[in-house]
């Protein structure tokens, strides 16, 4: 059995590296699905390199910054907002839809 699992997590992991759009994967001795959660990279929702033209987009949304390699976004004051390597600024509200999500250690 840990033989087939690592084996099944190797080939979701190279799926996964050579550009697979989150596959959703059912063990037969389960029969349950499990959704691959993986880096986000692709710009499925509107991405801005500033916040005003992130503000301009949304004027009526809260612009948060999105750490395009983590999927989780951060909030303005908190440490990573703008800071992180790879990330762009997108309204809050089509970051949510999108299904991304808020640090959830306020950082």
């Amino acid at each position: 059995m840990r033989k087939l699992s690592a084996t099944l997590t190797l080939v979701l992991t190279l799926v996964f590296l050579i550009g697979a759009q989150r596959p959703t994967v059912t063990l037969a001795h389960t029969q349950a699905p499990i959704q691959w959660v993986a880096a986000y990279t692709s710009s499925d929702i509107p991405m801005f390199d500033t916040e005003a033209a992130a503000q301009k987009h949304c004027p009526n949304d809260t612009v948060v910054w999105l750490n395009t390699n983590s999927g989780i976004y951060h909030l303005k004051g908190e440490r990573w907002y703008g800071a992180t390597k790879h990330g762009a600024y997108v309204c809050k509200k089509e970051a949510d839809a999108a299904g991304y999500r808020e640090t959830e250690n306020g950082q």
